[in-house]
């Protein structure tokens, strides 16, 4: 059995946990701040060890996220209706992966979504409405986008749309199985790009920049307009 297409059931469709991820956005663009524009979020290093190495050779993985088994499908999608009409729609039947993420708006705030990647697509959904926001073909992603350091951010760049910065604490699972669904669909490797500051577009006509810092208790991460 393909180990990223085994289900696990959960009683609740609840956002992990993010104890390493503190929900803090200061001077949101748009909001009544002085802060110039400045998105800042820390991420901390809560309940885990130092223990760490190298993911794809370059980024520091943490021991708890080396050890975390790999479950693929963390809602128990056929369980819920509305996720496979959603499917079935689009013609995807094999779920490769699905959780719920944090994804961050052209604006920099956070909302919950679920992640869904089958083995043709991407696909976002809006939990509390139960809608699909988009929908991304393997094919159209050009690489995915991380620092070098301990943290779970990472942005899917799309060259013919907007891009995708989110949060996951399953980062490293979500990178490794785009990168194999990507192989296996189109014959080609996806890069992987790490840098403690890169660009995405949040929207159509919006590009910013995000920049990784270690600090003392974790890494602070700064977004800003380009």
């Amino acid at each position: 059995m393909n180990r990223y297409n085994r289900r696990v059931q959960v009683p609740d469709l609840q956002l992990p946990k993010y104890d390493n991820v503190e929900e803090r956005v200061d001077g949101e663009e748009g909001d009544d701040s002085n802060n110039n524009g400045v998105a800042r979020l820390i991420t901390t290093e809560n309940n885990v060890s130092d223990d760490q190495e190298p993911f794809m050779g370059v980024k520091v993985r943490r021991k708890a996220s080396r050890h975390r088994d790999i479950k693929g499908d963390y809602l128990d999608v056929p369980s819920h209706s509305y996720l496979m009409k959603i499917l079935q729609k689009q013609g995807d039947k094999q779920v490769l992966f699905a959780d719920k993420v944090l994804k961050f708006t052209g604006s920099g705030k956070m909302k919950q979504r679920i992640l869904l990647i089958t083995d043709f697509a991407i696909y976002i959904i809006d939990p509390e409405i139960n809608a699909l926001k988009r929908r991304i073909a393997l094919a159209a992603v050009e690489k995915i986008c991380l620092s070098e350091l301990s943290d779970n951010f990472f942005a899917i760049i799309i060259p013919t749309e907007y891009d995708l910065l989110m949060a996951s604490t399953r980062k490293t699972e979500i990178v490794t199985v785009l990168v194999e669904a990507t192989r296996s669909a189109s014959d080609y490797e996806l890069e992987v790009a790490f840098s403690n500051s890169f660009e995405y577009n949040a929207d159509a006509e919006l590009v910013k920049v995000i920049e990784f810092e270690e600090v003392e208790g974790g890494v602070k991460t700064r977004i800003t307009r380009k």
